[in-house]
């Protein structure tokens, strides 16, 4: 197993980069996501409100003798958008969904080097309804792109009650491995973006 690094091992520049947020839940799951994200707090995106918000960025490129000569190049990239709300429906997640929609309309640029884009939406409750519970788990949302070719994008869904140490996550969201500040943090299985980057060490 590879050796867990911790925040101070990281260097100034990454960890002076990082926000300091007065939610203390939020501030340590940001000592998970620093990582992998380049972290903001208090950040609007198109008239909606995320106390934090993270992009990630991978590049994939096969070479043959010099990096000139490349090819089979592949981008990846996450946008991740995490709030607090205290009591959250069915209905403020089926928005979100649509909201993950409109943002690919504008971020996500089909071509033949576009792997993937995920637009991750967490939101930290008070309580978890089971209507919600059951609209969550199991969700997937994943739209090709001119049937693969130009890659996919997809649309993810976290609800974290921190205080009862419970949440639920769509199939495919990896970071709510980050959320869950009361489970270990596991090394993740060998895929696409876990060759370049080891996720959520503490």
């Amino acid at each position: 197993m590879s050796e867990k690094v911790r925040p101070e091992e990281l260097p100034a520049e990454i960890r002076e980069a990082v926000p300091d947020w007065d939610d203390e839940y939020l501030d340590r799951v940001s000592d998970r996501l620093m990582y992998n994200y380049d972290l903001e707090k208090d950040r609007s995106v198109s008239g909606e409100r995320w106390d934090l918000y993270g992009e990630m960025r991978v590049r994939s490129q096969k070479q043959f003798f010099h990096p000139a000569l490349s090819y089979a190049d592949h981008e990846a990239e996450e946008y991740l958008f995490a709030r607090r709300e205290s009591r959250p429906t069915v209905a403020a997640l089926e928005r979100l969904v649509d909201f993950g929609h409109d943002l690919a309309d504008e971020r996500v640029v089909p071509n033949e080097e576009h792997f993937g884009t995920d637009f991750t939406f967490v939101l930290v409750a008070d309580e978890l309804p089971d209507d919600v519970r059951e609209f969550v788990d199991g969700f997937r949302d994943r739209t090709l792109l001119k049937f693969g070719y130009h890659g996919h994008y997809e649309v993810n869904l976290v609800v974290v009650v921190p205080d009862a140490e419970d949440h639920v996550a769509s199939e495919a969201a990896d970071v709510a491995e980050a959320f869950t500040l009361w489970d270990e943090v596991s090394e993740p299985d060998e895929g696409f973006l876990s060759q370049f980057a080891k996720r959520f060490w503490k």
